[in-house]
């Protein structure tokens, strides 16, 4: 997973769910987005896993300020969010499950 939006703060309100109290995996998906199917299935796992981490999945299309303001070009699109709310991570693309374990390890 590669660098975030360093100082971006994301809250409930903006993400339409609660966050995780320790971290929040958040993603970006588009309607025929194959990749975002076996993405949200990894999210979900790791989440699953690891406690106190929430995932929450955004329709993208549904979202564009959203999309605009975190300037998302791609699905899946994957933030990894701490406690706070705050961006430490951010990646494009599926993600492999050591490297969204990984990138929790700096959100915890």
């Amino acid at each position: 997973m590669d660098g975030g939006t360093p100082g971006q703060r994301l809250d409930a309100a903006q993400l339409g769910a609660e966050l995780g109290e320790r971290a929040t995996l958040v993603q970006f998906s588009s309607a025929f987005c194959q990749p975002c199917r076996a993405t949200r299935r990894t999210l979900a796992d790791v989440a699953a896993m690891v406690d106190g981490v929430a995932h929450i999945e955004i329709d993208a299309e549904a979202h564009l300020t959203l999309v605009r303001q975190l300037d998302i070009t791609k699905t899946p699109t994957v933030l990894v969010l701490d406690g706070a709310g705050e961006v430490v991570r951010r990646a494009s693309g599926q993600p492999r499950t050591a490297d969204v374990v990984a990138a929790l390890g700096r959100a915890i």
